[in-house]
């Protein structure tokens, strides 16, 4: 397994940590405010929140099998 380099680690875990529930946030705040449809606005917040589920979710397994390989050496 290639192990990715820290700082694209990093830039990923941030935008998963901060910058994703922010935009969530922003979204869910501006698009009704710009009259869009509150279905709209649900489906576009969920979507989203989804991508920054998924990306948490692999950087945390990538974490957890990065550091498993690391404790066996």
């Amino acid at each position: 397994m290639k192990i990715l380099p820290d700082r694209i680690y990093d830039i990923l875990k941030w935008v998963a940590i901060v910058a994703i529930p922010a935009i969530v946030t922003f979204l869910g705040i501006v698009l009704p405010a710009l009259k869009v449809d509150a279905e709209t606005v649900n489906t576009i917040t969920t979507i989203v929140s989804a991508c920054g589920v998924l990306l948490g979710t692999l950087l945390g397994v990538s974490t957890y099998g990065y550091n498993k390989t690391k404790n066996t050496q």
